[in-house]
């Protein structure tokens, strides 16, 4: 779900291999008399227009790079290195990161928090 959500936010671009795509979780299993117990699929992740998203297909990335084993020897990710060529690659066509700027601290000597603050 985190990709999914990270992509809906808009926060970047996702980089890798699409995700596995099970979201369908189970809670409250019931125990059985040998101690064992069961994992029945009782709630799912679904999308505003009622699909089950993700689920049974996955997230796919925007860029794809493939975990090649031959180019991960000697401690190399294809993955991390392909993230920072394009991170690199946006600073240097879209300008630098600019922080938002820090909003004056709160006055917090009277009884509580202001309304303003809720």
């Amino acid at each position: 779900m985190f990709p999914y959500l990270f992509r809906q936010a808009g926060l970047g671009k996702l980089i890798g291999t699409r995700t596995w795509g099970g979201l369908v979780g189970y809670s409250g299993s019931p125990e059985l008399i040998d101690g064992g117990t069961l994992a029945i699929p009782s709630f799912g992740f679904f999308e505003l227009d009622g699909t089950w998203g993700v689920e049974g297909y996955g997230v796919a990335p925007d860029i794809e790079v493939l975990d090649d084993p031959a180019l991960m020897q000697d401690g190399a990710d294809p993955q991390l290195t392909k993230a920072i060529d394009q991170m690199l690659l946006e600073l240097s066509t879209e300008g630098a990161y600019t922080p938002p700027a820090r909003p004056v601290d709160p006055d917090r000597s009277g009884m509580g928090a202001e309304e303003k603050d809720y």
